[in-house]
């Protein structure tokens, strides 16, 4: 890209150089001309005596005619050919602009698939994971302290195997949490009151054990206030697809580290990655990931333009984008994977 702006400069350069010289060369031109004129007078006065000099002013200004003429005609030919290249290069210029902003458009598409790819797993997680009988047993007998223990115990033991998860609660019919997966790390999570939280309202307004909810990325206070993506779902009597709900399980997915390796993982070379920058948006077109550091929760000026997916300058600056495409049963949020690269 640099190449191809490097190269219009280049021609525009040459073509005002060409232009000054052959200015130049057309002012000596009209210089010698009016010497020989001069001198055509003067052998004139001389009369016979000047003769002469009259040939050499006659020869002078045929001779600044022939290289007038010379110059206007190469003058004409170098800027008709110069015009060529420059045009030449600025449609390569505008090939290699769309050619950019395609991959940045495909780099943006990647980033939002690959997340969510991972945000779907984690939406079979709570689905699956509320059907396991010590949670079953937890809610349908929340009064009982062995069976909040043991479905604790439980959980602790699917955080050992699932890393990506800050904690796993239980909350009874009510909205008290009654256990949680990491009681040590996390001490004020139990028995928090969670029935004012969306994810605990919108489980409870689930049909059936195929459905869940999520939360945009927001931060929870019981977790030291730590950014997560939390996706819950009823906990139902016999743990049945249909049954009585009794129970919601919210499972809080570890957003930053998750996030932070999505966009700073975008496949760019080391010159790319010097002037480009890789963010996820939420729906609302705000920042929640940036591979620069920009604080979560920014808005960004994205452009749609009436389009799920595409391109555009500002400035110097080239953004792609895409809009989630969702993945199998897992329909996104309406996030936006976004690429900056500066020209």
């Amino acid at each position: 890209m640099q190449s191809v702006e490097r190269l219009v400069e280049i021609t525009n350069g040459v073509t005002h150089l060409a232009d000054d010289k052959i200015s130049r060369i057309h002012g000596i031109t009209r210089r010698s001309r009016m010497l020989a004129l001069n001198a055509a007078i003067e052998a004139h006065r001389f009369g016979s005596q000047g003769k002469g000099f009259a040939v050499v002013a006659d020869e002078v200004k045929s001779i600044s005619a022939e290289i007038s003429d010379l110059a206007s005609s190469l003058q004409g030919e170098l800027r008709g050919r110069l015009e060529t290249v420059s045009q030449y290069a600025a449609d390569m210029n505008d090939e290699v602009a769309t050619l950019r902003g395609e991959r940045l458009v495909d780099l943006a598409h990647n980033a939002i698939e690959i997340i969510d790819r991972n945000l779907y797993e984690r939406s079979c997680d709570v689905r699956w994971w509320a059907t396991d009988s010590a949670l079953v047993d937890c809610v349908a007998d929340s009064s009982d302290s062995a069976k909040a223990r043991f479905a604790s115990e439980r959980l602790g033991v699917i955080l050992d195997s699932y890393t990506v998860y800050l904690d796993l609660w239980v909350a009874d019919a009510d909205g008290r949490v009654v256990a949680t997966g990491r009681p040590g790390r996390y001490p004020n999570a139990l028995d928090a009151n969670v029935s004012k939280e969306q994810w605990f309202q919108d489980a409870l307004a689930t049909q059936d054990g195929g459905e869940f909810a999520v939360a945009d990325i927001h931060t929870v206070p019981a977790l030291r206030h730590a950014v997560a993506a939390t996706y819950s779902t009823a906990i139902r009597e016999n743990g049945d697809n249909d049954g009585k709900i009794i129970g919601v399980l919210g499972i809080f997915f570890d957003w930053e580290p998750q996030a932070k390796a999505i966009v700073q993982g975008v496949r760019l070379s080391p010159l790319e990655r010097t002037r480009t920058r890789c963010l996820l948006l939420d729906s609302q077109h705000r920042v929640i990931a940036s591979s620069d550091g920009t604080a979560l929760g920014s808005a960004y000026p994205l452009q749609l333009r009436g389009k799920s997916s595409g391109h555009y300058s500002q400035g110097r600056t080239t953004v792609g984008y895409a809009l989630t495409p969702g993945y199998e049963s897992y329909r996104g949020l309406g996030w936006y994977g976004v690429i900056e690269q500066s020209n």
